[in-house]
């Protein structure tokens, strides 16, 4: 049964017969011989059971099945043709989906100004955004629900993805400007860590970061209050309960109008943001029009 399946080429073939009205009008639309296009017309009718023309010496003409077959010919040939379309638009990036997992510091600082841009050359690719902590952005990546993610270079990301390095991000203490941080001078780390001190909590990248500063410092971290949220951490400083370290791209999603910031004599490290994918698996042309656009106006990699 699977031997009488037409091909594409059979429908275009019995196509172009149809709307030729002749073997030698037909095969050089096809690219062939007239000769070559009988020999497979006359192997379709044997294959289907069933004369599809009627032809002599100077004519040719469709039969009934003929006729028939050729209304199904044109309906496949304008699916297939749509169908191509369709993954031509798909390969070229014109449609598609993508979704990016990002740390929050990273959707809401950095984020917005690439996607705006991106969405206008690209207005047909649909966009979601997950906005999660370091650990939940690795695990989406790896888990499929996001193509790539933003996060941090830390270990715990560059063991388990690739990762693609994009720009540092320098870290600032951040206070009430009548509280601890209130001389307009840089800070070291041995005052900040004197001082009332709001920290993200353990997991999140900015807190490894942090530990790693405090051991080549010689102390450890004792926090007066851990968040999860960068939010909370904000507020609570805005509220004058204490000082915080975090890096810049943070600082969009503070309240810095309530706010100041001084810099870290000794802080000794940046956060180095990057785009984490899976390795070994193929990025859609969605994602990787993306990229290229990161790379464009970040001038990464």
């Amino acid at each position: 049964m699977k031997r009488n399946i037409p091909s594409i080429d059979d429908f275009r073939m019995v196509l172009a017969l149809i709307q030729e009205g002749s073997f030698r009008a037909a095969s050089e639309t096809l690219g062939l011989s007239p000769s070559a296009l009988s020999r497979q017309i006359a192997v379709l009718e044997a294959r289907l059971d069933t004369r599809l023309f009627d032809r002599d010496t100077r004519n040719v003409t469709p039969t009934a099945s003929g006729h028939a077959f050729g209304r199904l010919a044109e309906r496949m040939i304008n699916t297939v043709d749509d169908v191509m379309s369709e993954f031509e638009a798909h390969l070229s990036a014109r449609h598609g989906c993508l979704t990016i997992a990002g740390l929050p510091s990273v959707t809401a600082g950095l984020l917005p100004g690439l996607l705006a841009s991106f969405a206008e050359i690209h207005p047909d690719i649909d966009l979601r955004i997950v906005d999660a902590l370091s650990g939940s952005v690795i695990e989406a990546v790896e888990a499929g629900r996001a193509d790539i993610g933003f996060t941090a270079g830390t270990i715990s990301a560059r063991l388990r993805l690739t990762f693609h390095p994009l720009l540092d991000d320098p870290f600032v203490a951040v206070g009430a400007p009548d509280g601890p941080l209130a001389e307009d001078r840089s800070y070291t780390m041995a005052e900040l860590l004197r001082m009332p001190f709001i920290a993200m909590e353990t997991g999140t990248s900015v807190r490894e970061l942090l530990d790693g500063a405090c051991q080549r410092a010689g102390t450890v971290l004792a926090p007066r209050f851990e968040v999860a949220h960068l939010a909370t951490a904000g507020a609570l400083v805005a509220e004058g309960l204490g000082i915080s370290i975090l890096p810049t791209l943070t600082l969009p999603v503070l309240p810095m109008e309530r706010l100041i910031q001084r810099p870290i004599r000794n802080f000794g490290a940046k956060r180095r943001i990057g785009l984490v994918h899976q390795p070994g698996r193929s990025l859609s042309p969605a994602t990787n029009a993306f990229l290229k656009h990161i790379r464009q106006h970040l001038q990464a990699f």
